[in-house]
């Protein structure tokens, strides 16, 4: 928990506050604990189970992409994003989308997620493949710098790293 939220909770609701509408959250391995740790408080967001999820970060890509067709066949784009980073704010989320091109979140000096992909990059998005996920889409894509952005919550350690930082 942080400030209240898990953090699914929280990446759901900064992806809503920056605009996001569907919001979909690809869940993996820990699927059944997630839900029932989130249940009643992820709104409308549309979760779908990656059963392929040992074949690394593209599966979930491939899903999310393709469960996004679905239920919002006039998408413009995706952004993707991961619910273990806590220093991604709506105002940086609004950066990254402002355009229509492909945009990536910049830290530890290379570009990665969150990062904005319009529509015409669905099927290069639905064809990657192991656990990169999109990083070569992105390694020459503009970026906006996030600060903390290296900083992921994997760890106790990342934890309390985060709630150092954070508050």
């Amino acid at each position: 928990m942080l400030a209240g939220e898990t953090l699914l909770e929280r990446a759901v609701r900064v992806a809503r506050e920056a605009g996001c509408d569907p919001v979909v959250v690809v869940l993996g391995a820990a699927y059944v604990e997630v839900l029932a740790g989130t249940f009643g408080t992820l709104g409308d967001a549309v979760p779908v189970i990656n059963d392929k999820w040992a074949e690394g970060m593209a599966s979930s890509i491939r899903l999310g992409v393709r469960t996004l067709g679905f239920v919002a066949k006039d998408a413009e784009g995706v952004l993707l994003m991961t619910c273990d980073q806590p220093a991604v704010t709506v105002q940086h989320l609004n950066r990254v989308m402002m355009r229509q091109e492909v945009k990536a979140s910049r830290y530890g000096e290379r570009n990665g997620v969150p990062a904005y992909f319009p529509k015409k990059y669905f099927s290069d998005l639905i064809a990657l493949t192991g656990d990169a996920g999109a990083k070569g889409l992105l390694s020459q894509a503009r970026s906006e710098d996030l600060a903390h952005g290296d900083l992921d919550i994997d760890t106790p350690e990342d934890l309390a790293r985060t709630r150092e930082l954070f508050g």
